[in-house]
């Protein structure tokens, strides 16, 4: 654990952002299987760019869905609608190459009761789980406020509080840190998608007192914070038209955001039978900053449950031998997750 007083940075990114949008169809593919076929095998991977979504990957499943309808559902839900933005649900192209689960994997997978086999995973993995005494949440700082700060951007933007917000944008905190304990915020960036015609110094003078500033908590800000609103100067190409999104790459803004241990691997699009989850000693193998005295009395209480969580949920072992999760908000992609 870190002594004396420092900085941690960490981000997080709105369903808008490329790599997001991504993961979400990943996702919206998965639950679609899951909604007719809880036993579906599923590894979705998902790239979109200007104009174009592609969906590949590995899927065994007796679910009959439309694919392409998934993919424009969720890309029409994120707010891609008008072709200006570089891609729209409903003029897209999607592309498709899905195969079914390789038969050496799945021989990995099948339960074998004659030979006293249990379900095994079709591939190594590993994923850690964390909580600390920061939030009510049971998340970092950094982590927490980041997604606050974008969850709010995203729900001014739905609720049509201005007409210039677009769905791409991206959130960064530095919070002061005293030892393990957070005592200020030093400086917040937020870079938000917007249309041709707005002014910069527009952006700023609503983004910071409608959109930051309801999401700090007031006892961290003390002293001058640093506000850096679309330090660039201008943010209207955004979204897979400005950057080429893929599944998978924002798992540390999924987890912790850098403040805790993460295992490479991620949730997005895949069912929890691909990878063998790591089970980490109690807490020994834990960070540091883990402080059991200083959670809300629920969770110190209780456990969740398996059937708590869905099965694609990563599980590890509790002191009493119960079975423990992470929350869905972290280990899934939606944009809401601290909501």
């Amino acid at each position: 654990m870190a002594k004396g007083k420092y900085l941690f940075t960490s981000e997080a990114v709105s369903m808008g952002h490329p790599d997001k949008l991504a993961d979400q169809i990943s996702d919206g593919v998965l639950d679609a299987l899951y909604e007719q076929d809880r036993y579906s095998r599923v590894a979705c991977e998902t790239m979109v760019t200007t104009g174009v979504a592609i969906v590949a990957g590995e899927i065994t499943t007796k679910a009959m869905i439309n694919y392409t309808d998934v993919v424009r559902d969720v890309i029409r839900r994120v707010g891609y609608t008008d072709d200006r933005m570089g891609i729209n649900a409903d003029t897209c192209s999607v592309m498709l190459s899905l195969d079914r689960q390789s038969p050496d994997i799945a021989q990995g997978v099948d339960e074998n009761a004659g030979s006293g086999k249990d379900v095994g995973a079709g591939d190594q993995g590993l994923m850690f789980g964390y909580a600390c005494n920061h939030t009510q949440e049971l998340m970092p700082m950094p982590i927490a406020l980041a997604h606050r700060i974008t969850n709010r951007l995203t729900e001014v933007r739905r609720q049509g509080l201005v007409d210039w917000l677009r769905p791409d944008s991206k959130s960064q905190v530095t919070v002061e840190f005293d030892g393990p304990k957070p005592v200020r915020i030093d400086a917040v960036v937020l870079s938000t998608q917007h249309h041709p015609d707005v002014a910069q110094a527009q952006i700023r003078d609503w983004v910071v007192p409608n959109v930051i500033q309801p999401c700090l908590p007031p006892e961290l800000v003390n002293g001058e914070i640093k506000y850096y609103v679309n330090p660039t100067g201008k943010f209207v190409v955004g979204g897979p038209h400005g950057d080429c999104g893929l599944t998978g790459r924002k798992i540390i803004v999924d987890t912790y955001g850098g403040w805790a241990r993460h295992g490479v691997g991620r949730s997005a699009g895949k069912t929890r039978r691909r990878s063998i989850v790591a089970r980490p000693t109690w807490p020994g193998t834990w960070p540091r900053t883990w402080s059991p005295p200083a959670w809300p009395t629920a969770a110190r209480s209780s456990w969740p449950t398996r059937s708590a969580f869905p099965i694609r949920s990563a599980f590890w072992s509790t002191p009493t031998g119960r079975a423990g999760s992470t929350t869905r908000g972290c280990a899934r992609s939606s944009a809401n997750c601290f909501r």
